[in-house]
């Protein structure tokens, strides 16, 4: 059985018709939604924040897959929760790391940690045994449609490696310009969790490209 799960980015909805464009990948397929959440500080752009995913809450079944891109996420793991956020997924880059997963686990929240293209995969190993979930960015964080970055699946290789080696059931994903052209590099590199924006949102069938990207 496939266990690749697909998960749509919302960035690249169409926020005119949000609800529609959500209800297209759920009915075409996809396993969650990933949910970009930026502050203009920790990445250069700004996206949205707390209503519009207590919004996609009102709108979907799908697991909510909030990645956080906050310069200071730990005020806002708990708002997140109530507004219906079922997994938090914070950066490795950040200062309080140790502190911001502590908090996630203590308000019952899947645990993700992701890493951005110019840090090496190893930083996340100090963490991998308290995490439900690791994040291979094959972009620069902060803006869709970005082409993807090759080197992100030796990190998935060595990441997957380490994981393996430690006896752990983490499943690794991967974030940025991941379409069907490249999907399968990604699936033999270890990635059981694609994450597809433009390539999903922005095709008149959100069903094939789902079952093109799952393989």
């Amino acid at each position: 059985m496939n266990t690749t799960r697909i998960g749509p980015s919302l960035l690249a909805a169409d926020f005119a018709r949000l609800a529609e464009d959500i209800g297209r990948v759920e009915r075409g397929g996809a396993d969650f939604l990933h949910l970009d959440v930026m502050d203009g500080h920790f990445v250069p752009n700004i996206s949205f924040g707390l209503p519009v995913v207590a919004a996609v809450r009102q709108t979907t079944r799908l697991e909510l897959d909030t990645h956080l891109m906050l310069q200071n996420p730990l005020p806002f793991i708990g708002p997140f929760k109530e507004a219906g956020a079922d997994s938090l997924v914070v950066h490795v880059e950040l200062e309080s790391t140790q502190a911001v997963l502590d908090a996630i686990r203590q308000h019952g929240l899947q645990c993700g940690l992701a890493v951005n293209p110019n840090t090496p995969v190893s930083a996340l190993y100090p963490y991998l045994d308290e995490l439900d979930s690791a994040l291979v960015m094959s972009v620069e964080p902060g803006f869709g449609g970005q082409a993807f970055q090759p080197a992100a699946l030796d990190k998935i290789r060595d990441l997957c490696a380490e994981i393996e080696r430690r006896g752990l059931d983490i499943p690794v994903g991967i974030d940025g310009g991941v379409q069907p052209g490249n999907a399968a590099d990604c699936r033999r590199a270890g990635a059981q969790c694609l994450v597809a924006g433009s390539a999903v949102f922005n095709s008149p069938d959100p069903a094939r490209v789902i079952a093109n990207l799952r393989g």
